[in-house]
């Protein structure tokens, strides 16, 4: 492969940017979309301290990660250096990645079949997902960064043009905002969902989860594999989490302006679409549905091939004797990444069926699911970028990335803790 060149000035920059804005979409998805919806409308501002501290503990951690990528002494994968850690690790995260890869379909692919339906206004949902998935099947069946790079930019547009658009329309209370950041309550339970729930999901789908793990192979294949590209890593993640905070925190407006002060509370997509409509007016449901549609899809893709890219490398490196080099992954014909994006597109297809749990009970569940793994997560990436022989010396963890590591071990034993009870109720256990 053709050595990536290492950009030198601004607009060079801007040209490199790409697997923040994949990844930022790929986790924006339905987790925040629904946590934000009905955090904002059950509880106003009251939680945005929540998305705010998951959305900067979620940079910091995985640009922690993409630096072992980026700058271990044994110019190894992450998931060499867990294999180098507990010969365990990476058939763990194999299972589990396997596990999200389902479960994290079973929602997003749901949802982008009920948006297409909103928004065509014909067929029926479980067709339209059977649709837009066979459709991804042939856009990603290859791997081609390039291509789906420029997906990705076509998505970032109808997000920008729709939820943030929307936002503006509902207008915002930037007071109201900032307090809900600074003063950090725990308001009593309103609407559907409590406040411990919102907040654990929140964790889950913003803060930590599996998920994280992807960046690292976007960087990999974009061709960024040795320390001389850590800045344009911090650059490009960067980027990638301000479109989170913007697109997040417009859901989140929507929510607080439109649900909260009449005390609505909503069950599924299709309530909040409702709303916008006798609110904004007969445009106000398609606008926003084209949001939805962009944000779950994008999800869609970007989950397939990321956990495709994840569990190529982890099936290599548990059957090699030797360290896996952080080279791009061939997977043109990989039998192993075509079985696992057959398997995050159609398995999930399942949870269409009519009469199956709602969308909105399957991300929450999903969520909050995430959160039981991440101890060992952050504890063994903690391990690995805080120990000279891991990843040497000099790129080993400052006092800012210990302490975020601190926080996000502790919030994710107490998310973990949460999580068990609140799946219970969920799911009536």
């Amino acid at each position: 492969m053709k050595n990536t060149p290492v950009p030198h000035n601004f607009w060079q920059y801007l040209r490199s940017m790409g697997p923040g804005i994949i990844v930022a979409l790929t986790w924006l998805g339905a987790g925040d979309l629904v946590d934000s919806a009905i955090a904002g409308g059950s509880y106003g501002y009251a939680l945005m301290w929540a998305m705010a501290i998951a959305l900067f503990v979620r940079f910091i951690f995985v640009s922690i990660i993409a630096k072992y990528q980026l700058c271990n002494q044994h110019n190894e994968s992450l998931m060499s250096g867990l294999k180098r850690l507990h010969i365990s690790l990476p058939i763990f995260i194999g299972v589990v990645a396997l596990f999200f890869g389902h479960f994290y379909g079973s929602y997003m692919v749901k949802g982008v079949g009920e948006s297409s339906e909103k928004l065509f206004g014909f067929g029926v949902a479980w067709m339209w997902s059977i649709f837009w998935v066979t459709i991804a099947a042939i856009i990603i069946f290859k791997g081609a960064l390039k291509r789906i790079e420029i997906i990705f930019y076509i998505f970032l547009i109808l997000l920008s043009s729709s939820l943030i658009g929307v936002a503006i329309w509902t207008g915002p209370d930037p007071i109201s905002a900032t307090k809900g950041i600074l003063m950090f309550d725990i308001p009593e339970t309103s609407g559907s969902f409590g406040s411990l729930l919102v907040i654990t999901s929140l964790i889950g789908a913003v803060g930590g989860s599996i998920a994280n793990l992807l960046y690292p192979y976007f960087i990999q294949q974009k061709g960024w594999n040795r320390p001389k590209f850590r800045k344009v890593q911090l650059y490009d993640l960067a980027f990638g989490t301000i479109i989170l905070v913007v697109i997040n925190m417009s859901i989140w407006t929507i929510g607080a302006e439109l649900l909260f002060p009449k005390n609505i509370s909503i069950n599924n997509l299709d309530d909040l679409g409702l709303l916008l409509t006798l609110t904004i007016g007969k445009y106000g449901e398609p606008i926003f549905f084209i949001g939805v549609f962009a944000a779950l899809y994008s999800s869609v893709i970007g989950n397939a091939v990321g956990f495709g890219f994840l569990i190529t490398d982890t099936v290599q490196v548990i059957k090699s004797n030797h360290t896996i080099k952080s080279e791009p992954l061939n997977v043109s014909q990989s039998k192993i990444y075509r079985f696992v994006i057959i398997w995050c597109l159609f398995s999930p297809l399942i949870w269409s069926i009519p009469n199956m749990p709602s969308f909105i009970t399957l991300t929450l569940v999903a969520n909050a699911s995430a959160v039981i793994v991440l101890p060992i997560l952050c504890g063994s990436l903690w391990y690995i970028t805080s120990s000279k022989f891991f990843i040497g010396s000099k790129y080993k963890n400052g006092a800012l990335e210990h302490l975020t590591l601190i926080i996000l071990f502790i919030l994710s034993i107490w998310g973990s803790y949460q999580a068990i009870f609140v799946i219970k109720e969920l799911l009536n256990i």
